[in-house]
């Protein structure tokens, strides 16, 4: 499962032979969600208000370089680093 991003104590990963719909997971301590890339909605799991607004606003900030990385795992191809939130 690689990381793709870390800010903040939070972890961003894509997995490898994942199900639709283009998603990514955030872990944030013991607290993890699944994150719908199109629409911004956490789909899975739940995250702390301030830690999901940081994955939220990172992921808006980053929406066509999760898209591409999502096309990479489908691929069966490492996804790429994606900046942190600063």
């Amino acid at each position: 499962m690689p990381t793709i991003s870390q800010f903040f104590g939070i972890v961003i990963q894509m997995f490898w032979r994942e199900h639709a719909p283009p998603h990514f997971h955030a872990m944030y301590g013991e607290h993890e969600a699944l994150v719908d890339i199109r629409s911004l909605e956490i789909i899975k799991g739940s995250l702390p208000r301030r830690a999901q607004a940081l994955v939220l606003e990172w992921a808006a900030l980053h929406r066509a370089e999760l898209m591409e990385d999502w096309s990479l795992c489908q691929s069966k191809q490492l996804p790429k680093k994606i900046s942190p939130l600063d």
